[in-house]
């Protein structure tokens, strides 16, 4: 291409300078063109041979890549063939091996079969036999089948026993190792650093007389004196045989504490007519209203409770002459306020909030001779009236289990009016209802099958029961007190706790001769 382009110039170059030199150049331009052509011809003849040695080059060099993939495809060829001929060979071997199982399956279902009916004959041989030996057990041991398993599930329900009161001693062992001394550390040091009165009120109040005469002037002429007064207090004057003393008898403490103070004035006074009486009756509640209000500032400040409205005060003062089971309701309350500060404070919490609600918590039982109503509703609502704390709404309206407890004082609260209504000499009933009660006591342990006898002591406290030994084991006492206690929680109603002391003793005695 070169010569080519080479030739196109000289021609190009010729024709356009032949006009100005065509004279002048003509033999050189010849002369040039002959030599021009001949080396062109020189130059397509070179080129030629090297483009023909070139080709000849780049053909034997694409056999050669031809031969090497062809060598290298024929071996991968001969690689691939050889796995395929090696997978051949396996598969070829397992067929064969599953040919060998398939005929030893066959021969073992063969065996199995041969196996399950002498089995089969084997079964109803041992089926006879085992009729035949539970005949013969039956009649030798005298007891059905219906007979036996009830003797096994008694001997089965033996062993649980014995588990369950394993189990029940480990968890209780485990619950009490640390919290029962930290319980008794805590409410030991409240119940000491606590002091209370242990007086109790009760349903009659005796006025002494200086002289027996007394009597028939407060009789008054055809018992008009005795009538104004009984009407004016609303209470019951006994004038009876006991010397020197009337006995006033009524359900309110509040009346017959007016009725008390009015009668000793007369007598101290000498006029004893119904204008004097009324006038007496007046100055006795005027006195009485005094003392409520000294009373229930009294309590605030003994307990340290402040910023309690007026007449919230009152109505703790009123609480003096209001008694629960014989138990004075204004000292219950202070020591309830305290024991629950006590408490608080030992268990780091806000011993002001647990003395507040321990002081408040029987508000109620001011209005509910009064209103209808239990004291826990009633004192629920004079609360929320003179928007008190919520938390110590909720503190009082749980104390008896009404609601959930919100606040961990409101849980103390609890607990120190069991302890407080619970510990010796905190309260009194009648002869007939404590009676009563020992007797419930008794019998709810008699009830209880291999239980001999129960006897109720420490005031209705505990209980102890004897059982027989034969029936109950050591491991079955744990299980029966547990039922015991619960039956008494469910079936019962009692201040504090009751102890369930279950006592097995064996005996055996033998006399030498």
């Amino acid at each position: 291409m070169s010569i080519v382009i080479i030739i196109a110039t000289i021609l190009i170059s010729g024709a356009v300078f032949i006009p100005i030199g065509v004279a002048i150049r003509k033999k050189t331009a010849e002369s040039k063109i002959t030599s021009a052509e001949s080396e062109a011809k020189r130059v397509l003849e070179n080129a030629s041979r090297e483009a023909e040695n070139i080709k000849k080059e780049e053909i034997f060099k694409a056999k050669e890549e031809i031969m090497k993939s062809r060598d290298e495809l024929d071996k991968e060829i001969r690689e691939r063939r050889g796995e395929v001929q090696q997978q051949e060979r396996r598969l070829i071997q397992k067929e064969e091996n599953l040919d060998k199982r398939s005929d030893i399956y066959e021969r073992k279902e063969r065996e199995l079969e041969k196996i399950e009916n002498e089995l089969e004959k084997k079964k109803k041989d041992i089926q006879e036999i085992f009729n035949r030996q539970m005949q013969e057990l039956q009649r030798i041991s005298g007891l059905s089948i219906e007979d036996a398993k009830k003797h096994l599930l008694n001997e089965l329900e033996k062993q649980l026993n014995n588990e369950k009161a394993s189990l029940i001693r480990e968890i209780e062992t485990k619950a009490k190792e640390e919290a029962n001394k930290n319980a008794k550390e805590i409410l030991s040091y409240a119940i000491q650093k606590c002091t209370a009165d242990h007086t109790s009120e009760t349903t009659v109040s005796i006025v002494n007389l200086p002289n027996d005469d007394m009597k028939g002037r407060i009789i008054g002429r055809e018992g008009r004196n005795i009538k104004a007064l009984e009407t004016l207090t609303g209470i019951d004057l006994i004038i009876d045989d006991t010397p020197d003393a009337v006995i006033i008898s009524g359900f309110d403490p509040l009346r017959r504490e007016v009725a008390k103070i009015a009668l000793e004035k007369l007598i101290e006074d000498g006029r004893i007519h119904p204008a004097k009486i009324e006038e007496m009756v007046e100055k006795a509640k005027e006195e009485i209203e005094a003392t409520i209000k000294a009373e229930g500032e009294r309590a605030t400040l003994e307990t340290g409770v402040m910023g309690l409205n007026q007449d919230i005060i009152r109505l703790i003062g009123k609480l003096k002459y209001r008694t629960s089971y014989g138990q004075n309701v204004l000292n219950h309350s202070i020591e309830v306020s305290n024991l629950a500060r006590i408490m608080a404070e030992e268990l780091g919490l806000d011993s002001t909030r647990a003395r507040r609600a321990g002081l408040l918590h029987d508000i109620g039982k001011a209005l509910d001779h009064d209103m209808e109503g239990t004291h826990v509703e009633l004192g629920v609502e004079v609360l929320k009236k003179y928007k008190e704390n919520d938390l110590v709404i909720n503190a009082v309206e749980a104390h008896h289990g009404d609601v959930e407890p919100k606040t961990l004082e409101a849980v103390l609260v609890q607990a120190a009016d069991a302890i407080s209504a619970s510990r010796p000499g905190a309260r009194r009933e009648t002869l007939e209802a404590y009676i009563k009660r020992l007797q419930n006591l008794e019998e709810i342990a008699n009830s209880f099958e291999g239980v001999e006898k129960s006897f109720a002591i420490q005031a209705g406290r505990e209980v102890r029961i004897i059982v027989k030994p034969e029936k109950v084991s050591d491991n079955d006492m744990t299980v029966l007190a547990r039922n015991i206690a619960k039956k008494v929680e469910s079936d019962m109603e009692y201040p504090g706790q009751i102890k369930v002391n279950l006592i097995r003793e064996s005996r055996a005695i033998e006399y030498a001769k």
